[in-house]
Order: C-alpha cells, then structure tokens, then sequence
C-alpha cells in the first residue's frame, strides 16, 4: 500500500464555497434514528438509502462474512438483536441470512451491494469477524471501491489481513492496540512514539472518551494533525457535543443523528452535503 502519510481520496470531504476546510459527516449505520428511517432498521438499505437522501457523502457499516463467504452489513456477529431470525453469521449460509429481515421487514443487505448502489457513497467498514476478512476484500475488489472505501478495525490482525487482499491502497484506521500507543505518546509529547503508533493507518477513528479516559481533545487533535492523520470521532449524538468538536478541528463526526449533525454543519458553513 502507499504510505498512510500520502493523501488518500477518501479523506477529502466536500467543502462548501469559502469554508476553510471540509468536515466528514458519516451517517452511523446508515439513517436509522428519529427524523430518519423507523428506529430499529440500522445498517439497512432503508437507513442508508435515507442518510444519502439527507445529503450525506459517507456512511458508516460494519461487516461480516457468512459461512459461504458473503459479506453483509451488519453489526452483531448474529442475527438476533436486530431480525427476526437467529443464529451466527458466520455459521449460517447467504441462502438463509438473505431471508432474515432487520427490525421484521428489511432484508440484510451484502456489502457489495452497499457499494454498488451508489457508486460516489464513501463507505468506512470496521471488520467486525476474522470471517469477514476475505469477504469483505472481496466485495471492495468486486466493486472496486478502494477510492472511496475506510477498512479499520479494532483488531490490527484483522485490518491487515483484510489489506492484505487488495490489489489497491485504501484508507485505514488504527486499532485499539495503536491507539493506546497514540495516547501514551500524545500525552506525555513524545513524538517518535506518536508516529510509530500510527505508521500504518490514515486516522484514528475514535470515541471521546473511553471510560474515564479523554480520547479527543486539543492535545490529541494536534498530535494527530501534526503526524499527518485525521480525527474521526465516533458516536456523537448531541448537537452541543458536535458543535465543541467541530471547534476543537476533528476532521469527522460519526453520527446515528445525521439530521442533527447537517444542522450544526450547516450553521457553521461546513454543510456541503
């Protein structure tokens, strides 16, 4: 792959006429909270089809491989929380998944499928199973969606296996294990270790807090800006809580409220949805 430190297409947001910089908004699992799709249709092609109507760029997924190599989009490692069916992905064939419906009434949808119904959608995907690792490069080689496509996980192992697999560079994000080694060099200034953290991802996509551990503040967001990385922040559903990151300089906000998130960027001239 090319060096992290290199620009990657996926990581150039629009930015509206005489703002200073663009801020990628990303729809969580798609668009399925108030104001979008019927609660309890996450990761559906209902949800994204709404985050794209509401004029977002990117969406948010996870992924999994079902026992025949099919990668779906869908958070859990089984069905149960979301369809009306039950059982582990990774244990079940595509013919049986493809007829669970999330929330009762929408199919689980394939990954490819996400990535080929709207072809300008950027698409970060966070390898939930070591059984989506082939999958899931698959789907991405299928489509060819490396431009426009974030493969992260918090396993490093599996984010790697999954490049691995691709003939193109896409855009990454760290693990948990980097992300720790982040901190420690961020907090105590330590630049070399900043930047071994981090050698082979784009950005750290990451939550405010963890615990009673601050992930995202001024320090951070300048450690990663001056090693060459993006901040994405992920779940922010408060309109204050967004307004306090954009002024912070994160270069992206995971959302389940994108409604709520395109009216504070759109107060602040950073809309160009």
């Amino acid at each position: 792959m090319t060096s992290p430190s290199a620009p990657h297409p996926y990581f150039d947001p629009p930015r509206p006429a005489g703002a200073s910089r663009g801020v990628a908004a990303l729809a969580h699992r798609g668009f399925a909270r108030p104001g979008g799709v019927d609660d309890g249709l996450e990761n559906s092609m209902a949800a994204f089809a709404a985050a794209v109507e509401l004029g977002f760029r990117y969406v948010e997924t996870d992924a999994h491989g079902t026992r025949d190599g099919v990668a779906v989009a869908l958070h859990d490692g089984s069905l149960d929380r979301t369809t009306d069916a039950s059982g582990q992905v990774a244990d079940l064939g595509w013919d049986v998944v493809r007829r669970a419906r999330i929330g009762g009434v929408e199919p689980v949808p394939r990954l490819e499928d996400l990535l080929g119904t709207w072809p300008g959608l950027r698409v970060n995907i966070d390898v939930k199973a070591t059984s989506g690792v082939v999958p899931v490069a698959e789907a991405i080689e299928r489509t060819a969606a490396h431009d426009r496509v974030c493969v992260t996980s918090f396993s490093t192992a599996r984010r790697r296996a999954t490049l691995a697999r691709l003939t193109r560079p896409v855009a990454t994000s760290a693990g948990t294990s980097e992300v720790v080694g982040f901190l420690l060099g961020a907090r105590t200034g330590v630049r070399p270790l900043v930047r071994r953290a981090l050698r082979g991802v784009h950005a750290l996509q990451v939550p405010v807090r963890q615990g009673p551990l601050t992930v995202v503040d001024r320090r951070t967001v300048a450690a990663a800006h001056a090693a060459g990385r993006h901040v994405h922040v992920w779940t922010v559903n408060d309109a204050a809580e967004m307004r306090r990151l954009v002024d912070l300089g994160v270069d992206g906000i995971v959302t389940d409220r994108a409604d709520l998130l395109r009216d504070v960027l759109t107060e602040r001239g950073l809309w160009a949805g």
